[in-house]
């Protein structure tokens, strides 16, 4: 299998590097400070680059690129360890409204003028896509929702809700304008310094074309491509987390030498870079592996984001023992890179959820 990246595709990174290459920790730290966790400027320039657009298909204004761009995309915005919610704000609702069939809003959203956010989970459902407690019953000549949906990523920025509902014996999904009548979102931080919210819905009246076009299977297929580019974000950061760890123990001195000459330290670094190497082996497999075999698609995704994130996770934590106590603060790059980590590992499901998935489907 060759997991060589064509001169466009090489190109692409690069320009998506230069993008997210000035965040460093101050910066960061600055935006995760604003009121909304994000800076909405920066969420045009994004847009502009196009790099939401690259999830939707040509003929709904994308740029139609394939699972491994995307993927290419989110490990460059893991390496530069930005904060930049281009999965959960931009490819996701971009998807969803792409297959959905959410013209009006999509153009709006790939153009970055309006930001969504998909609420899908609820309490006490661990990782169910089932809607079970938001409903939508038939009220005219459209729908009225209630109901309540918890974890909602990116929903301080959001203008656009994506609501998953119960309707008419399956899971449907709705737009919900977020200042809509009976809409109440509170937010709260979550460890990677990013906002999400709770989202409760009281008698929200929508119109008949707020329910997109979207069968259960369908969203199964979208939700498998976002575990994807969370596997990919996390192989980017891994590689940030490595760096970062390597530049570190060749400067830090102790008993009058370098601490990277340790033998139990170097050990323990090969063992990092191996998990590094194969963690991105298992991402671009998956990417390259044939979408028109559904099952077999989910079965590779869920697999390599079980796999990316206990290795990812496990080279987080070394780095942070190998600095010590300043590593897990806000004042090094690897503490945000360790806090997103965890975050994307349990987005749609942990290694647990994962790997059920993937006996189930094998």
């Amino acid at each position: 299998m060759n997991f060589d990246l064509t001169e466009e595709q090489e190109m692409f990174r690069s320009s998506v590097e230069r993008f997210a290459a000035p965040i460093d920790v101050e910066a960061r730290r600055k935006l995760r400070s604003l009121p909304k966790g994000y800076d909405l400027e920066r969420w045009k320039e994004l847009a502009e680059l196009g790099l939401i657009a690259l999830a939707a298909p040509e003929e709904a204004g994308g740029m139609q690129g394939s699972p491994v761009d995307l993927a290419i995309v989110a490990e460059a915005i893991g390496k530069a360890n930005s904060p930049d919610p281009w999965l959960e704000n931009g490819v996701i609702p971009a998807l969803l409204l792409a297959h959905g069939g959410g013209e009006g809003a999509l153009e709006t959203v790939l153009s970055g003028e309006r930001i969504a956010s998909f609420a899908w989970a609820e309490r006490a459902q661990r990782y169910n896509l089932e809607a079970v407690h938001m409903k939508a019953e038939r009220s005219g000549d459209g729908f009225t929702l209630g109901g309540a949906k918890t974890l909602v990523m990116g929903a301080a920025l959001a203008d656009l809700f994506l609501v998953t509902a119960g309707c008419e014996g399956e899971t449907a999904c709705f737009l919900v304008p977020a200042d809509a009548d009976g809409v109440q979102m509170r937010p709260y931080r979550l460890a990677d310094g990013s906002i999400a919210g709770e989202l409760s819905l009281t008698g929200v009246k929508v119109g008949d074309a707020a329910r997109l076009d979207l069968p259960f299977d369908t969203l199964l297929d979208i939700v498998a491509q976002a575990r994807l580019y969370a596997a990919a974000e996390m192989v980017g950061l891994g590689q940030r987390l490595l760096d970062d760890t390597l530049a570190y123990v060749k400067e830090r001195e102790q008993f009058g030498v370098a601490i990277g000459s340790f033998q139990a330290l170097q050990h323990r670094l090969v063992e990092c870079y191996a998990k590094q190497e194969q963690a991105k082996s298992m991402l671009y497999r998956a990417a390259l592996t044939d979408p028109s075999d559904p099952i077999g698609w989910r079965r590779a995704v869920a697999g390599a984001k079980a796999y990316v994130g206990e290795n990812v996770d496990a080279i987080a934590r070394e780095a942070v023992q190998m600095h010590g106590g300043m590593g897990i603060t806000d004042e090094l790059a690897i503490g945000h890179a360790m806090k997103r980590v965890m975050v994307l590992a349990r987005l749609f499901g942990d290694a647990d959820t994962e790997l059920a998935l993937y006996a189930k489907a094998a």
